[in-house]
């Protein structure tokens, strides 16, 4: 926590008697730190360069599959291609992810994090490179897989954070609350960048683009080796998937990206994806609001908690699409559906930090992270066929029952460890 710089004091000459007395001048009180704990946070030295470094690396991870599926339809006139495409770098990433960050754990964030970027950002050119020249479709669906070794940058991110600030709940709990802010924001300017730049440039300009977004923030980020988290000494502790309650935790995250998924897919199918962006809106501004409360004590009751606002929520746009045709009246159900998103994914990533044995960290929240994917393409399929076969509206009973069930796991397996 900063402190604000007092002022140097100036000596006074005062004579007594026969002597020459040199008394300090008295000096005003400082003045507070701030108390904005984002402030205070950012004030953390060296947080800042590899924040920033971050962001970039992040802001293409909201542009690839856009960027992707826009090159692949323009260029072979199929969707259907595009989106097998991108599903199957989401099933690779699903596969590589967590054996990338447990080198992280192992290596260090450096060491591991820029060369499987390089990977990721080859597979993107030849992604590109295999559009442009009408190279076959296999090549498409290989390029794709490539990208898999994108390291989790929030995860390596959020790591920093706890090795900058152990033993500081509160700390954490805003750090936590900035990052998933920080990924409410990618996802919104990720894909309107993406489209724009292959609307306004040439259809492989968003995937060009984000390549070089992601290398250039990765580059960045290692550089910053003050921060770094040290290597953990090798151990032949087993994966973080058996600490105990973490089963049911990755579970919640599960059944939480199913929400994510089925309301996307919903909400573009009833209404078009101009006003998807309002969800995630509503989610970073409640997510930099909850991040300024000093948390509960009682994590696990604070999971329950944000996970009943969010099934309460959820219910906003199945009432304001069946119950209304208009637009703005669906878009301020968004908005507001959005709210309780970033609180239970801060109170679930706190908890994956702490149940996750030390030196296992960015395994532990990629193993999040990946838990979180692999429910985003159910509730995307989910919701799919109930558009495709029970109408657009009840589509949006998936988020909803999702979003319980996601209480309902959480309830009967999810332990806070022991302090």
């Amino acid at each position: 926590m900063p402190y604000a710089r007092t002022p140097p004091t100036t000596p006074l000459l005062a004579v007594s008697g026969d002597l020459l007395v040199i008394a300090p001048r008295a000096t005003a009180p400082a003045r507070p730190a701030s108390t904005n704990p984002y402030r205070r946070l950012l004030a953390t030295p060296g947080a800042r360069a590899f924040t920033a470094g971050n962001l970039l690396a992040r802001v293409p991870m909201g542009m690839f599959s856009v960027s992707a599926v826009i090159m692949i339809a323009g260029s072979r006139g199929s969707y259907a291609l595009a989106g097998a495409v991108t599903a199957t770098g989401l099933a690779a990433t699903a596969v590589v992810a967590p054996w990338t960050a447990r080198l992280v754990d192992r290596h260090g964030q450096a060491r591991v994090a820029v060369p499987a970027t390089a990977i990721a950002v080859l597979g993107s050119l030849a992604l590109l490179l295999c559009v442009h020249y009408d190279a076959p479709a296999w090549t498409l669906f290989a390029s794709y897989a490539a990208t898999a070794t994108t390291p989790n940058t929030g995860g390596m991110s959020r790591a920093r954070w706890a090795h900058l600030h152990p033993g500081d709940p509160a700390a954490l709990h805003t750090a936590n609350s900035f990052e998933q802010a920080v990924d409410e924001l990618c996802f919104m300017l990720g894909p309107a960048l993406a489209a724009l730049l292959c609307a306004a440039l040439f259809p492989e300009a968003g995937t060009l683009v984000g390549a070089i977004l992601l290398m250039t923030g990765i580059l960045i980020f290692a550089a910053q080796r003050a921060t770094e988290p040290p290597v953990a000494p090798r151990t032949h502790a087993g994966s973080p998937l058996r600490a105990p309650g973490m089963p049911a935790l990755l579970a919640t995250f599960l059944a939480t990206g199913a929400v994510f998924g089925a309301m996307e897919v919903v909400t573009i199918a009833h209404a078009g994806g101009a006003i998807l962006a309002l969800q995630a809106a509503g989610s970073c501004v409640a997510g930099l609001w909850y991040g300024s409360l000093r948390p509960a004590a009682d994590i696990r009751r604070r999971l329950l908690g944000c996970l009943a606002g969010m099934t309460a929520l959820m219910s906003l746009p199945l009432l304001a699409a069946s119950s209304t045709d208009s637009l703005l009246v669906l878009a301020g159900a968004l908005l507001l559906a959005g709210a309780a998103t970033a609180p239970t994914m801060v109170t679930g990533m706190t908890l994956v930090q702490r149940l996750t044995p030390e030196g296992q960290l960015n395994e532990g929240m990629t193993l999040a992270v990946t838990a979180l994917l692999g429910g985003i393409a159910a509730g995307s399929a989910t919701g799919g066929w109930m558009v495709e076969h029970t109408g657009q509206v009840t589509g949006y009973v998936v988020p909803v029952c999702a979003a319980g069930l996601a209480l309902l796991v959480a309830g009967a397996g999810v332990r806070a460890p022991r302090s």
